[in-house]
């Protein structure tokens, strides 16, 4: 599916600290997890996590593989070139400082969410955090991201979306230290440099 925009349990919780959305493992992945990105009927997650969506402590969520935070991850392409940014060396998620992402993505909070929101209002709120950018996007989505490989990926799933934008007019906002729009072979170049997610979409858009 393509689409065309404009663009309960009682825990103790840290003072300030957002509650998140998440969904147990092993009913997200009830067949086991796989690692990398495959093909995913984005709906009929949508309408799993709809029904078992829970709200917990990020602080929490970060140090149990019992569950997976939901991650919106958004790759920008024009015109075959993609946007690499850097995070800042004082990014939110210490275990990401300094890498370079194709991803656009963040966590999806408790007030994000309405009873009628759907991935592609999440993926809009979460390229508009993140960027500046004038021009019209196309989103195609591309799949389902998992990767145990470390700590990070073991706690996050992500829904890759792939933005097609009729401008090359984006830049990055305050939490991002840079970003370009290079082509696929010099993404290709970063290898180790990048965060793993990024590396695995990579590989697949080169497969």
């Amino acid at each position: 599916m393509t689409t065309n925009i404009a663009i309960t349990p009682q825990i103790n919780v840290k003072k300030h600290d957002e509650l998140i959305l998440v969904v147990k493992r092993d009913i997200l992945l009830p067949q086991g997890s796989w690692q990398g990105l495959k093909s995913a009927n984005f709906q009929e997650y949508a309408e799993l996590i709809q029904a078992h969506k829970e709200f917990l402590p990020r602080s929490q969520m970060e140090l149990d593989p019992r569950y997976k935070q939901i991650i919106p991850y958004l790759v920008f392409e024009h015109k075959g070139r993609y946007f690499l940014m850097q995070r800042q060396a004082k990014a939110s998620e210490t275990r990401l400082q300094n890498k370079f992402t194709l991803g656009i993505g963040g966590h999806i909070r408790q007030e994000d969410v309405s009873d009628n929101a759907s991935i592609f209002d999440w993926a809009r709120r979460e390229f508009n955090e993140e960027v500046n950018y004038a021009g019209t996007l196309k989103i195609t989505p591309l799949g389902l991201l998992n990767d145990d490989s470390n700590q990070v990926g073991k706690v996050h799933i992500g829904f890759v979306l792939l933005l097609q934008g009729d401008s090359d007019r984006i830049t990055i906002k305050s939490e991002l230290k840079s970003g370009k729009l290079i082509s696929l072979n010099e993404c290709k170049a970063y290898g180790e440099l990048m965060e793993t997610w990024s590396q695995l979409v990579v590989n697949y858009l080169a497969s």
